[in-house]
């Protein structure tokens, strides 16, 4: 047997993988406000998504519908966000131009949760709410800080809250 690469080529050690409630319409929109481009996708017979791919800037995510939980595999229950009343996963993006990044995002239907600005880390910084209840931060590098710098910057943003 040929020996594979144990990583595929193109993902990284750690990639997500997210569940949402239309993977079609979830698509449609990681495509539209994000550039995502769809690498792979498998439907089942009624016509939700299985497994997708998607490419988004030099990363993969994995993207499926929801899949209630069926008997004897109760623990096995996938679910969205929206089935969840929440979600306990933010996802972060480096991108190179976050102002541009956030107005097409939240053009093509993305809340805005919180407005891009200059952070303490040195990163010009925003949140994202997508459409199937995702959290995206998404940030542009624009100074590199020391860590002792780093730290004081915490304490004083911490002190002034």
């Amino acid at each position: 047997m040929k020996k594979v690469p144990a990583i595929p080529k193109g993902y990284h050690t750690v990639t997500a993988h997210l569940v949402v409630s239309d993977a079609n319409r979830a698509i449609d929109f990681y495509e539209q406000a994000f550039n995502a481009s769809v690498l792979d996708r498998i439907d089942r017979p009624d016509g939700t998504v299985m497994h997708a791919e998607l490419k988004i800037g030099d990363s993969i995510i994995m993207l499926a519908d929801e899949c209630p939980p069926h008997p004897g595999h109760e623990d096995n229950c996938v679910c969205s966000p929206e089935t969840l009343k929440g979600s306990t996963v933010n996802f972060f993006l480096y991108v190179e131009n976050v102002d541009e990044f956030v107005t097409h995002a939240a053009a093509a239907g993305a809340k805005v949760t919180m407005p891009v600005t200059d952070m303490f880390w040195g990163d010009r910084y925003g949140q994202l709410k997508d459409p199937f209840g995702h959290f995206w931060g998404v940030a542009t590098r624009i100074e590199n800080v020391s860590m002792n710098e780093l730290k004081e910057r915490a304490k004083q943003f911490v002190s002034s809250k």
